[in-house]
């Protein structure tokens, strides 16, 4: 008979055991794990057989208890030596406790095995040794187990009273919840053990909270009795990509299906509440439902007449809505004097086509047409089936795909077409928008404009009457969509029959970020009100403009949009909140200050970012005062981190160059500060500093004014050999140059810089700073005010898109725009001095500086700082951080130094480098070089995920350098979820730039040490055809690569593509080059 195979683990499944290894190490032990089928048969997986194993090793361990009591009692009658009788003791008090159970049990087999003599109860303890040890079991099982609790056994482990974990993983996706067997509908196990009132109950999402599942395991292994803890895991087959787990666990969890919670009986002897709900999103609607009862119960309980006023004011506001209905529908009849109504509904993301639409309908206004205009989404079906005419205006989305707030009703379309219905005696008109060329090949060719084609087709197939033709809009036409749009609005007019009425009423200006920034009395706007505005997580529109002065963007989680759409609510608002850190430098009491804000008020994790600062996720409105403040604490802010201002100013890390990098900091750290707006509105609205008296705000910005920058403005200072901070990219840098005594002498300037790009749209593109020459450090101050300006003065604040000083310059010309900064500074610059750039990447590990100091460069992939399965940086940093006296420095590459470390700390440092894997530096040279934005689930911009994305993708790529002897070379490689290039992707040697989920623009040739911009390889390249390019590419560079040869130099010399030789020139030779062209569809 063959032995007996241990069946396989899925690979999913095999994350939560994992993390119980890494928690309790040797002493975890799985009492059902699969390797024992092969020394206990096929039935040694059951909760039956483990249950079982559980109760003969726990008996065990109480005859060995008894076993020790007995020879305490009997210590003198054995002749027991006083070390013997305190080991046993000893032992017995910290039976249970795991840390020292180990040392104390090794202790008494000492002392027994030393014995001259025999006894009975020095026999159990010697026999039952292996038990002197506190572990911690574990059953682990599936959903299947809470079909039916009484067969599975699960009822026999919780009702046993015996002291064992049951962790039972449910894998169940949500989006799939509802084709489940109903004959075998799965019961609450959680619910089941909580009625026993005696067991340590929790429900766990690893993707969810990682650290709410620590405490939960740390918990439920202290209980003394048995423990249930119920995991989310859902998954469909090995197959499934951990991204889905991740998103179907947010769906779960916030929707209420899946809540986190933990129930723990003995707190009640405490007097503590033994149930603790973790779900923050459950917490905030049970939270303010409790809050508007206990408001309304206290009001009515301690004035009674609140009671009949709160009744009266119904009855007066349904009044009042009557008076107003009637009020409409007067007008409505006024209005249909003039004609039938007209109805004008957009599907927009961008807002593009939600401008076009609303202009629509205000010309349609003042050719005397009684006009509504509404999001596509808000408008039902049946309600548009009773409109006589309606015009509909949508962009482009994704893949082709409609608008956001659009989908529904698109489906609904479809459909209606599936099951033949009409929409008879509705007149339409449809004006499409989109970029023939976002899809150049001819496969790809329908994706344009595709939703605009299919609402016009779908709305014929109804049988509604087309009013118009289909308007098409194209990004690439001279005049963008409004070339085409010129076109088909006379047509709307004239088929209304209102071609011919004179319009004498100018059009209302459009509301731009320039008049909200010169209505906002110094960045204040609304922003107080909106703050105390509990009726929505979000912010008026143009506060969220505001708050990014003050280092706030507004964001939602992407990852349950739709979801929560479905559900008729408003979408997972939470705030994104930046820091100001002037070269990345803070002290580990600010590293603790921010570990702790991250767990407080934001996701329980932060980023370091490629402008060396702390970034924080998730903080919902309630909580952006206190973090604010507690920022402010320890000595840090936000205000500048974001907005039209000078943004952080970033430093080469360079920890091998110590000296030169304490004079560049302090020099940028005085640019940081000088260049701060001095309204005092960040200090009024955050940290309730008061206004003067009267509340006479006299707000005066000397470089700002009240207009602020065009657009945001960047400054970086370098110094040679090390182009980490990548100089280039940014508006005004600043390259060290040293004297012949070591120090800091003075800075060749370059301006310039700039990463962000418009898909497709050429009059957008990427550039380099170009070299205006030198100046000393204290003319650097005077510079950096005359560069801002000559941009403040002469920035395109027509376009946002255009406004950036790379265009200014390219505009004017780089002499014109040189001669304008001297003529500001009064004195030329001096001619540029030499200087080598040689690398982009960091210095990973340890190294000295001239004072003895120690420093080490840690990995931080994509500078999430968390703690995961596998790794536990943010743990580790924190606790380095409570005995580090040195300094921590961020890098622009988004990693971290340990900075600073004294000779004789040096030794402890490296131990906690090492427990916490920090000190893990065996990655590959492609993976210490990469980069990514965080994109999904929470940049609102994104298009393509990028930070959860990037390291699978190096997974794969790296297979093919170890394949080809490359392992270990850098390789520099970027990937940004939108064209907006956060991650500086345009100056990387391979980059990857989102689209649309899962497909990328994919660039190559930039300068390994960011002296060069890469150029458009392919417009739309999926992961499979990224692994087909690069395969055969990397091969080739292995190969054929000259000495010294960097990726991106190849790559060129290969002719795979041309340089890019100047950032208005980016576009000229995309696509390749000879045999490696792509060619484009026609247009």
């Amino acid at each position: 008979m063959a032995p007996a195979t241990p069946p396989q683990v899925p690979r999913h499944e095999l994350s939560y055991t994992k993390v119980l290894s890494e928690l309790f190490a040797d002493r975890l032990q799985l009492c059902n794990a699969p390797d024992l089928v092969l020394t206990h048969g096929k039935y040694a997986t059951t909760p039956e057989f483990a249950l079982g194993r559980v109760r003969a090793q726990l008996q065990a361990r109480d005859e060995l208890v008894g076993a020790v009591t007995t020879l305490i009692g009997a210590a003198t009658k054995l002749g027991l030596s006083a070390d013997a009788r305190q080991a046993l003791s000893a032992w017995l008090l910290a039976r249970d406790d795991p840390e020292q159970s180990p040392q104390l049990g090794e202790r008494v087999i000492e002392h027994l095995e030393a014995l001259d003599f025999r006894d009975p109860a020095v026999d159990v303890v010697l026999a039952r040794r292996e038990h002197l040890r506190a572990v911690s079991r574990w059953i682990v099982g599936s959903d299947a187990w809470s079909r039916d609790i009484g067969f599975s056994g699960l009822h026999h482990a919780i009702a046993s009273g015996l002291n064992v974990n049951i962790l039972v993983l449910d894998t169940v996706p949500y989006s799939t919840r509802d084709t489940a067997d109903p004959e075998t509908r799965k019961k609450d196990v959680g619910l089941y053990a909580m009625n026993y009132g005696n067991v340590y109950v929790a429900s766990i999402a690893l993707y969810a909270s990682f650290m709410q599942m620590l405490q939960a395991f740390t918990e439920a292994d202290k209980f003394p009795g048995p423990s249930v803890v119920v995991a989310h895991l859902p998954y469909t087959s090995d197959a499934s990509p951990s991204l889905d787990v991740l998103k179907e666990t947010k769906l779960a969890v916030d929707s209420g299906y899946w809540p986190l919670y933990r129930w723990d009986p003995t707190k009640e002897d405490r007097g503590i509440d033994p149930f603790s709900l973790d779900s923050e999103a459950v917490k905030a609607s049970l939270q303010e439902f409790l809050d508007r009862q206990n408001h309304m119960s206290l009001l009515t309980r301690t004035k009674p007449e609140f009671a009949t006023a709160l009744v009266t004011n119904l009855g007066d506001r349904l009044k009042e809505a009557r008076t107003a209905r009637a009020d409409k529908a007067f007008d409505e009849l006024v209005n249909s004097l003039g004609g039938p109504p007209l109805l004008v509904l957009y599907a927009s993301d961008g807002g593009a086509a939600e401008k076009i639409a609303k202009r629509l309908a205000d010309r349609a206004k003042a050719r005397g047409l009684p006009t509504r205009c509404a999001t596509l989404d808000s408008t039902p079906l049946a309600d548009i089936a009773q409109e006589g005419r309606v015009l509909f205006v949508t962009s482009t989305a994704g893949q082709g795909e409609p608008p956001q707030n659009g989908r529904d009703t698109f489906k609904l379309i479809n459909a209606a077409v599936a099951r033949g219905d009409k929409l008879a005696g509705v007149q339409y008109g449809v004006f499409g928008m989109g970029d023939s060329h976002y899809w150049p090949r001819a496969e790809d060719t329908h994706y344009y404009n595709k939703p605009g084609k299919d609402l016009d087709g779908r709305l014929e197939q109804l049988g509604a009457e087309r009013l118009i033709p289909l308007g098409l809009g194209d990004d690439q036409d001279a005049d963008g969509p409004q070339t085409g749009y010129k076109a088909w609005e006379p047509l709307v007019w004239k088929a209304l029959g209102v071609a011919d009425v004179e319009v004498t009423e100018a059009e209302p200006e459009p509301v731009t970020n320039e008049h909200i920034k010169i209505a906002s009395n110094y960045l204040r706007g609304t922003i107080v009100e909106g703050l105390q505005d509990t009726s929505t997580g979000a912010l008026a529109a143009s506060d969220g403009q505001l708050t990014k002065f003050h280092g706030i963007y507004e964001q939602d989680d992407r990852d349950i949009r739709d979801e929560r759409k479905d559900q008729g609510l408003e979408p997972a608002f939470a705030f994104m909140i930046r820091c100001r850190l002037p070269g990345g430098v803070c002290t580990p009491e600010q590293w603790l200050a921010i570990d702790q804000i991250a767990d407080e008020h934001g996701n329980g994790t932060f980023k370091l970012t490629t402008r060396q600062t702390f970034q924080f996720h998730g903080v919902i409105k309630r909580h952006l005062k206190p973090a604010i403040q507690d920022i402010n604490r320890c000595l840090l802010d936000t205000i500048a981190a974001c907005g039209d201002v000078n943004r952080n100013v970033i430093v080469s890390s360079m920890p091998q160059q110590s000296q030169v990098h304490a004079e560049a900091y302090a020099f940028a750290k005085k640019m940081s500060d000088r260049f701060l707006p001095k309204t005092t509105a960040y200090h009024e609205i955050w940290l309730d500093k008061k206004l003067v008296a009267g509340n006479a705000v006299q707000d005066f910005e000397p470089l700002y004014g009240p207009y602020y920058m065009p657009r945001k403005f960047k400054m970086a200072v370098a110094i040679p050999p090390n182009n980490d901070i990548d100089v280039f990219c940014n508006d005004l840098g600043f390259i060290a140059i040293l004297g012949e005594d070591g120090h800091l002498e003075g800075f060749n300037v370059s301006a310039g810089g700039g990463m962000g790009v418009t898909h497709a749209m050429k009059r957008t593109y990427p550039r380099l700073g170009d070299v205006l020459g030198f100046c000393t450090v204290e003319q650097g101050y005077a510079v950096g005010e005359a560069v801002m300006t000559v941009q403040r003065d002469n920035g395109n604040r027509a376009d946002r898109k255009n406004a950036r000083l790379k265009y200014t310059i390219d505009r004017l010309g780089l002499a014109t725009f040189k001669s304008m900064v001297e003529k500001l500074l009064g004195w030329e610059f001096a001619p540029a001095r030499p200087y080598k750039f040689e690398s982009n990447v960091d210095p990973f590990g340890w190294s000295t500086d001239y004072l003895g100091k120690h420093h080490f460069v840690t990995f931080i992939e994509n500078g999430r700082v968390e703690d995961a399965p596998g790794h536990h940086f943010k743990t580790g940093l924190r606790e380095i951080a409570k005995v580090h006296k040195g300094n921590f420095r961020l890098t622009a590459n988004q990693h971290v130094i340990v900075s600073d470390v004294d000779e004789e700390d040096l030794s402890q440092i490296k131990d906690l480098l090492a427990r916490y894997k920090l000190d893990n530096l065996a990655h590959s040279g492609l993976r210490l070089s990469s980069s990514a934005c965080v994109a999904f689930p929470t940049c609102g911009l994104a298009m393509a995920e990028s930070e959860r994305y990037l390291p699978v993708l190096v997974d794969k790529v790296e297979k093919i350098c170890e394949e080809h002897g490359l392992r270990h070379d850098s390789i520099v490689m970027r990937m940004s979820g939108c064209p907006n290039g956060c991650s500086r992707p345009y100056a990387a040697e391979v980059a990857f730039v989102g689209k649309a989920p899962g497909s990328y623009l994919m660039l190559l040739g930039g300068g390994y040490y960011g002296q060069r911009l890469n150029k458009i390889y392919r417009e739309n390249v999926t992961e499979p055809e990224i692994l087909a390019i690069l395969g055969p590419m990397i091969k080739r560079y292995a190969l054929e690569r000259e000495e010294g040869e960097r990726f991106g130099d190849f790559v060129i010399r290969a002719g795979y593509i041309a340089p890019t030789t100047a950032g208005a020139l980016w576009y000229e030779g995309m696509g390749g080059e000879g045999e490696h062209r792509e060619v484009a569809a026609a247009a």
